[in-house]
């Protein structure tokens, strides 16, 4: 049991006394590193293979604040930007064009989706760089140090001096472990040449959520993920049959248009996760040994047995700090209205809040798309407006699925038979054992977990 009464969460940067290395502007790109040959020290990497709103920014920060880990977030944003209106399927090859060169600390890569006579590419400007750990300590910046668990304060880490590309190459080589967190790679099967490549020693961590509750959330986080809903959406397969957005007679407004983008999505989302769960079921030679997928729901009711779990496959080893710092954070009390931002909250009550929001036509609507990933990962559908509104009762079935997970879907997109996934690894929990989200105020019950890993 973890004591958390002398544990502190705060923003405040810690100071550090060592002296801050400083470089100037990189005046050109050096075209050594756009060559550079494979490294001689082979690392472990790792890319968290995950979707919008599944509480990936929480999932990614418990490897940005472990001090062995050279961390980016989202670095196939700059390629989405510049790319833009492209849809979400044709930018595929560019992401993992980007991952190649990043995992060998090659970060030139980003001077090419740098605008047309704009400065050269600095720390700072890389998506997420206020917030992250390496580019806001030693020696890149003085306000932090890598091996102090605590969020960084992005007012703070704005005013770091602005680093070149190269001193931040420096500094990556220097870690034993990469880890990059992307929602922008949609399907595991992207990734298989880099997997496959003999000087890339490449895992997956697949962290998946249940659909409804990423919905709801891309509902509440709408304004922010217009663009990216819009490039996947135009994804879409246009010759599917689909079920009304609303029921007859229901008069569209501005706010029906953008639910259908953030919900429309979700059917590009799940058809492109539950390809990758196919291939997970019935591993290929470079996947074996090399993929662990973990539930969000998990993750926030068991917060230290998963993180340790997760070290375990990416070779890390967790210390007190950071199970403090995991526990503290799903266990906070506040509800933060802003969706993009890490913060200490209720996660269990967060992860059922889809019930109460979600409309039993959006929820019916996001079970026709995702019904099969749901049913490997062992998510129960709905029948009735009220048991979606029932926060007493489970939302994932005793013995998720039977049957064989490799047969192809229907046609048609009938709802899936609960004889069809029977022996899934991805039932975590012990057979018999019902799932509920906890209430506040009520004890946590937590089944035996067993690791999602590919045999």
């Amino acid at each position: 049991m973890l004591n958390l009464a002398n544990y502190r969460w705060t923003k405040e940067p810690q100071q550090c006394n060592l002296q801050m290395r400083s470089t100037p502007y990189q005046g050109r790109s050096d075209i050594r590193f756009l060559y550079r040959p494979s490294l001689a020290k082979k690392r472990q990497l790792v890319y968290v293979l995950t979707t919008w709103r599944s509480g990936s920014s929480f999932f990614g920060e418990l490897f940005n604040q472990h001090p062995e880990v050279f961390f980016l977030y989202e670095p196939m944003w700059h390629i989405w930007q510049k790319l833009y209106p492209g849809d979400a399927v044709s930018l595929q090859g560019a992401a993992r064009d980007m991952l190649s060169s990043l995992y060998r600390c090659d970060l030139s890569v980003f001077q090419l989706y740098n605008s047309p006579g704009g400065k050269n590419f600095t720390s700072l400007g890389l998506f997420g760089a206020t917030l992250n750990k390496v580019i806001c300590s030693y020696p890149l910046c003085s306000a932090y140090r890598k091996e102090m668990v605590g969020m960084v304060d992005d007012k703070v880490c704005k005013k770091c001096p602005p680093q070149s590309l190269r001193l931040l190459e420096e500094e990556c080589l220097k870690y034993n472990t990469i880890v990059i967190k992307g929602v922008r790679v949609l399907d595991i099967n992207v990734l298989a040449p880099l997997m496959e490549d003999p000087s890339l020693d490449l895992k997956v961590i697949h962290l998946v959520r249940d659909p409804r509750a990423v919905a709801n959330s891309r509902i509440k986080s709408r304004h922010g993920l217009i663009r990216e809903n819009l490039q996947v959406v135009r994804s879409r397969d246009p010759k599917l049959r689909r079920i009304p957005f609303v029921d007859p007679g229901h008069k569209m407004s501005k706010k029906d248009g953008a639910d259908y983008h953030s919900v429309g999505a979700m059917e590009v989302i799940c058809d492109r996760t539950y390809r990758s769960l196919r291939t997970a079921l019935n591993p290929p030679g470079w996947l074996k040994g090399k993929y662990l997928a973990v539930r969000y729901e998990d993750l926030v009711e068991n917060p230290v047995k998963t993180l340790r779990n997760v070290y375990q496959f990416a070779n890390l080893s967790a210390n007190l700090d950071i199970e403090s710092f995991a526990l503290n954070m799903t266990n906070g009390t506040s509800s933060s209205s802003k969706p993009f931002i890490v913060s200490a909250r209720n996660a269990t009550q967060a992860a059922s809040a889809w019930r109460t929001v979600l409309s039993i036509q959006q929820i019916k609507q996001v079970e026709e798309y995702c019904h099969h990933a749901m049913a490997i990962l062992g998510y129960e559908r709905v029948r009735t407006a009220g048991e979606a509104k029932d926060l007493i009762g489970h939302t994932r079935a005793d013995r998720p699925g039977s049957g064989d997970p490799r047969a192809p879907p229907p046609p048609s997109r009938g709802p899936a038979k609960p004889s069809e996934f029977a022996h899934s690894p991805f039932a975590l929990y012990t057979p018999g054992t019902r799932h509920h989200y906890p209430q506040k105020g009520s004890q946590r019950q937590t089944p035996e977990l067993n690791p999602l890993r590919s045999p």
